[in-house]
């Protein structure tokens, strides 16, 4: 069997520069509809994980009014804060009776990456781009895995 995961992430690449190149949005980041095309058939990931990245540019928003937090900053900052608060949802999802499918953020950088796009080019554009690239992905996984990618 092939490795799935650098197989969805080399085909989400490639969907990502399609997207950026044909409608000129980004799909949350290049790597990013890769994985998540993997965890499409777990939406509590895939809503946990869009939370954490909504409560990131939420949390670097609010900073920026009183911060001065601009470029390579603001990046760095949506990244670490976007892995805090994937720490954070795992750490407290048991507590609110969530079981460890239902609590798990995909990645560690995702929601930043997100987060990032989401100040970036807007909510509407990231999150409608990445959904459809997403798909794409899963899509072509399944024209070339068949019956072999996993559910």
């Amino acid at each position: 069997m092939t490795e799935l995961l650098p197989l969805s992430i080399g085909i989400g690449l490639v969907v990502s520069l399609f997207f950026s190149e044909a409608f000129g949005i980004a799909a949350g980041g290049m790597i990013v509809p890769g994985y998540f095309a993997l965890s499409l058939t777990r939406p509590g990931e895939v809503a946990l994980t869009v939370a954490a990245a909504f409560a990131t540019y939420t949390i670097v928003h609010t900073l920026a009014t009183f911060m001065v937090i601009y470029g390579r900053r603001r990046t760095v900052l949506m990244i670490l804060v976007g892995y805090l608060m994937g720490m954070l949802i795992g750490t407290f999802a048991p507590t609110l009776g969530a079981t460890d499918a239902e609590r798990a953020v995909i990645g560690y950088i995702i929601p930043g990456l997100i987060a990032i796009w989401l100040d970036r080019q807007g909510v509407i554009e990231t999150i409608s781009t990445l959904v459809t690239a997403s798909v794409v992905v899963r899509l072509l996984l399944i024209l070339l895995l068949g019956p072999e990618l996993p559910r």
